[in-house]
């Protein structure tokens, strides 16, 4: 439904590896980067590819929030449904595609040598590529398609799940460490169970980036991720202006309490209300991406989580389950 970065570390990552997650997801190697800027990121947007953007595809599943553990909100009160329908497409998919800028999500292995590789890129959203022979010893894919390392890709064919014809590592941001590398998961988590292939977003590519880029350099976790929670509900279609109340479009005014309906938006609580609560005041933070009041950032997190829970329609997050397993050790 619809409501109303850091200079160009040139040198080339080294081979090595570290294995994450299990499905086969590795993560590259360490590179130094000052702070400001985004270096070769910029290199991305002046990238150019043979064809015109495909069209939006097929939906995909839709996610969850702030890795802390789930606990503040009752199960029942979170309203599960399927994930919001979209329209059929007809997709026209190019059929040679050549310096996209692109980031890989997740991988898992095809046959023998070969990895299916799901990529977010910038004109293309994502898109499932065949990388053929990359778990070969000696192939040059092996230390290319790495998660959070900005690439450069190429591929070819018209149907749903595509041939990788050539991926190359461009450098500028630095590696993700410690906490911030299961945030950096979360987030592509998040990507894969919310947006659909084949369907552009531009400007949530940027998100990703400038949240990576600021999950790098220590910036506050849970206010990263608040603000591309949010973009990424907004760019996929399911949350509008949340300042604005869902019956008349009015304002919400700072000092009441207001809940959020998942489907309609703001609206004023009421006495038997069991869905989070928060204030004009946090809704009025959250538009603006201002997260320096705490209780902002509170009422931020468990309104986060309940939106994301219901676009899932229950389906539950790897990587909080991983956060949570590990406190438990």
């Amino acid at each position: 439904m619809n409501w109303a970065c850091a200079p160009t570390d040139t040198s080339k990552p080294a081979d090595t590896t570290m294995d994450v997650s299990a499905n086969g997801v590795t993560r590259g190697p360490d590179k130094s980067v000052p702070r400001d800027g985004i270096g070769d990121i910029a290199k991305m947007n002046d990238m150019t590819d043979t064809t015109n953007p495909a069209n939006p595809a097929d939906p995909a599943n839709t996610s969850t929030t702030d890795l802390p553990a789930a606990d503040g909100i009752d199960a029942a009160a979170v309203p599960v449904s399927a994930p919001p329908a979209r329209r059929p497409r007809t997709v026209e998919r190019d059929s040679r595609i050549a310096n996209q800028p692109g980031f890989v999500l997740h991988s898992y292995p095809y046959k023998e040598t070969s990895l299916i590789v799901d990529v977010f890129t910038r004109d293309y959203g994502r898109v499932a590529l065949i990388a053929k022979g990359a778990k070969r010893p000696h192939s040059k894919l092996r230390g290319v398609l790495q998660t959070f390392q900005p690439l450069s890709v190429g591929w070819s064919g018209k149907s749903e799940v595509r041939t990788l014809t050539a991926a190359e590592w461009i450098g500028g941001l630095l590696p993700l460490e410690k906490s911030a590398l299961l945030c950096g998961f979360y987030l592509n988590e998040l990507l894969v169970k919310l947006l659909a292939r084949d369907d552009p977003h531009p400007a949530l590519f940027d998100q990703y980036v400038a949240a990576l880029n600021r999950l790098a350099h220590d910036e506050p976790a849970p206010i990263v991720l608040r603000k591309f929670e949010l973009a990424l509900l907004k760019e996929t279609g399911v949350a509008g202006n949340i300042t604005r109340l869902n019956i008349d479009g009015q304002a919400v005014e700072p000092d009441r309490q207001y809940v959020v309906d998942p489907e309609r938006g703001p609206r004023a609580a009421l006495p038997a209300d069991t869905w989070p609560r928060v204030s004009g005041k946090t809704l009025l933070d959250m538009q603006n991406e201002d997260y320096t009041d705490m209780a902002t950032q509170s009422q931020s997190k468990f309104l986060m989580r309940f939106l994301l829970a219901h676009h899932l329609g229950g389906t539950p997050l790897n990587t909080r389950q991983i956060l949570l397993d590990l406190m438990q050790l």
